[in-house]
């Protein structure tokens, strides 16, 4: 994946505070408790490549080929999915506070059970036939984004003793070109599972509440559907943790 960063300033000139990535708050590569970033990690320097004509001008995405249906996770092949319905939302800021729009916004999570659906996710919790866990959306003009789905279940993994993730859901975000990619994931508040998590604890403490959803009752739909709410900042002091790896999930 691309890490959009803020442009190396010349010597001699420091770039105000909103354009500034702390390096304090920024998610090492490599981390003693999760294991698997020991193989993945890079043994060399990363190098930056410029971006040329191919990789700012294609593939670009079709906005047409997202449709509203896209952004409910909840009802697919024709039935419903079990679980409690929630509505993400929020918006994609930029370092300022100014909001990003038109961006392509995925997700793919585990369903109620905590179960992907994909060949290499075998452990005995069920499968729901109408749920995939996958959706996506494009920012509007505000840069918000909004899905509909079931929170996600926790699941076991093999990192380390009786291990458990917490429930998340995994944020892809595209800019115009397809090179142009930044992935996170977003967690739910007071989760119990939090202190057992490498992944979640290779944040840096102070930037680990930019992870963590919030419970947004305002949005809550009556009879229906909880609601949470999380922005993901791209750049800057506030800027939302970004993977640097993928996770190791099986989706």
């Amino acid at each position: 994946m691309t890490r959009t960063t803020p442009a190396a300033a010349p010597a001699g000139l420091h770039l105000p505070r909103y354009l500034r990535e702390d390096p304090a708050a920024r998610t090492p590569v490599g981390f003693a408790g999760y294991r698997s970033t020991a193989v993945r990690a890079p043994l060399r320097t990363p190098v930056d490549l410029p971006h040329r004509l191919t990789e700012v001008t294609g593939p670009l995405l079709g906005e047409d080929r997202v449709r509203p249906e896209d952004a409910d996770l909840t009802r697919r092949a024709g039935g419903e999915a079990v679980g409690q319905r929630i509505v993400v939302h929020g918006r994609v800021l930029d370092s300022d506070g100014r909001p990003v729009p038109h961006t392509l916004v995925e997700i793919w999570q585990a369903n109620a059970a905590g179960r992907y659906r994909h060949v290499v996710d075998t452990w005995p919790a069920p499968l729901d036939p109408h749920f995939d866990g996958l959706g996506r959306v494009v920012t509007d003009a505000e840069g918000r984004y909004e899905f509909l789905t079931v929170k996600p279940g926790a699941y076991p993994w093999r990192n380390h003793d009786n291990a458990w993730r917490p429930a998340h859901i995994h944020f892809s975000l595209f800019g115009r070109a397809f090179t142009q990619r930044l992935v996170t994931q977003m967690y739910f508040p007071d989760d119990p599972l939090f202190f057992q998590d490498p992944i979640y604890n290779a944040i840096p403490e102070a930037a680990r509440p930019a992870a963590v959803s919030r419970f947004d009752h305002s949005r809550t739909v009556d009879h229906w559907a909880l609601a949470f709410e999380w922005d993901v900042v791209l750049r800057g002091a506030d800027q939302t943790p970004f993977e640097t790896e993928d996770d190791g999930d099986v989706a």
